[in-house]
């Protein structure tokens, strides 16, 4: 598989390490500098020299992680631990990965072997609390959050954390307290604005939540997230589609943890639902198909049509997910990229068989361009398959509307028109819930459309 090199600043090798512990200093740097193939190169370097060196293998397996891979990173940060027993995060980050692949007993048998090693630090207490709220155990989350604060009272997360147990009891006022302190301690994270202003909106308090993204947008004039959620919650100045920073911003930080929360919290089936209906139209699977995962993320859809692909391609505009798309071991290319832009470039012209995006238009306002630009990428008799979020009656006006959580809302009418003024027979619109989101589904349309 291969994949587009990243645009970041990329770190420049020194001219020579002189000791094991100059190499994997400078291993981390490439590792936290996102710069995953010469970290991981680097740590397997220093494990062959010195095959049970503890800090390359634990790093080393974090590298596994964010690539997708949970297995190998579960064996690899054991095996660290057997080299080096008495390091705390190393427990902890295991426990993480178990998290992630839904092992809650593995997970909390390691967060409880780090507090014995790390009593006091306050992160172990946030992380199984974390742990607890999945496990409906929200009595014992709010203890283990308040005693993180305990510990550790500019502790901003466990702030968040308690916030979000409490909104989800619907206590508002206290959630509401929550991310004000989260807030005061940490006004440069985004994490305690954002929810702060959903917790409003929650209640219908709509230009309370607006002024709150409005005072965020006084101290980050360039956040983009301040900018996309004040423009959804006052109306003013939305944009076509979601920015690509504020893509690249949400999803880069949201990558760890972006199956465990879509799978476990939000009952998440858009790329299932996708696919099912496009296998509706599609012969016996030979491996014959060009096919674009236009929006991939972290693969969710891959394995799903991997056996109708002779190619199958993967373009998003976050690194973070392409990385955790790698472990899928399905995509012969991902590539980092703004959709539209990789659609309507020349290369791309009648390229492909199959369009498939899940999840990925409910980012976009007005469609028109980007359907346009799938035809194009599009042969002859093609097939395309997205889904996004019904917006119903609210929608009529425009067609579209941006929500105050962030995504656009779409009309049933004006998606078919935008199919057929761009080309396309429709072969089928259904209305399905995507997804639940505080309690609540999350109604969409499941669409399938045939290039003319």
């Amino acid at each position: 598989m291969s994949s587009q090199s990243s645009e970041q600043e990329e770190l420049s090798a020194p001219k020579e390490l002189n000791s094991l512990v100059e190499a994997i200093q400078y291993a981390i740097q490439l590792h936290r500098n996102n710069q995953l193939d010469g970290a991981e190169s680097l740590y397997r370097r220093i494990l062959e020299m010195v095959p049970n060196q503890a800090d390359a293998l634990h790093y080393l397996g974090m590298i596994q992680f964010q690539r997708g891979r949970p297995d190998e990173a579960i064996r690899l940060i054991t095996q660290s631990i057997e080299q080096a027993p008495n390091y705390s995060d190393f427990y902890n980050n295991l426990g993480n990965i178990f998290v992630s692949t839904d092992n809650a007993e593995a997970a909390f048998a390691c967060y409880r072997s780090a507090l014995e090693l790390s009593p006091l630090q306050a992160d172990m207490h946030n992380n199984i609390g974390v742990l607890q709220r999945l496990t409906e155990e929200d009595e014992s989350a709010e203890i283990s959050f308040k005693h993180a604060i305990e510990l550790d009272p500019k502790h901003f997360r466990a702030y968040n954390n308690l916030g979000l147990l409490y909104a989800a009891r619907n206590d508002i006022k206290a959630a509401v307290h929550s991310y004000c302190t989260s807030i005061t301690l940490m006004p440069q994270h985004a994490d305690g604005h954002k929810l702060l202003g959903l917790a409003y909106s929650m209640i219908g308090k709509m230009e309370e939540a607006a002024e709150v993204y409005r005072k965020w947008m006084e101290q980050q004039p360039d956040n983009p997230l301040a900018k996309h959620y004040y423009a959804a919650c006052s109306g003013k100045d939305i944009p076509g589609r979601a920015a690509d920073n504020y893509i690249e911003q949400t999803f880069d930080a949201f990558a760890v943890s972006f199956e465990e929360q879509l799978k476990a919290k939000l009952s998440y089936k858009a790329p299932e639902l996708i696919t099912s209906a496009l296998l509706k139209h599609l012969p016996t699977p030979e491996k014959q198909f060009d096919i674009l995962d236009a929006g991939c993320g972290t693969g969710l859809c891959g394995p799903l049509i991997a056996f109708y692909a002779k190619r199958l391609t993967g373009v998003d505009l976050s690194l973070g997910m392409l990385q955790k798309a790698e472990g899928k071991d399905c995509y012969d290319q991902l590539i980092k990229m703004e959709l539209t832009d990789f659609l309507s470039s020349h290369e791309q012209a009648a390229s492909w068989d199959i369009i498939l995006s899940a999840d990925t238009l409910c980012y976009f306002g007005p469609l028109e361009k980007v359907i346009a630009a799938a035809r194009s990428a599009l042969r002859l008799g093609g097939l395309i398959a997205f889904s996004v979020e019904d917006g119903a009656e609210r929608a009529v006006p425009l067609g579209h509307l941006l929500n105050p959580h962030g995504r656009y809302a779409h009309h049933a009418g004006y998606v078919r028109k935008c199919l057929l003024d761009a080309g396309f027979e429709i072969l089928s619109i259904e209305s399905s819930i995507l997804r639940t989101e505080g309690g609540n589904p999350v109604n969409g349309l499941v669409v399938v459309g045939q290039a003319k």
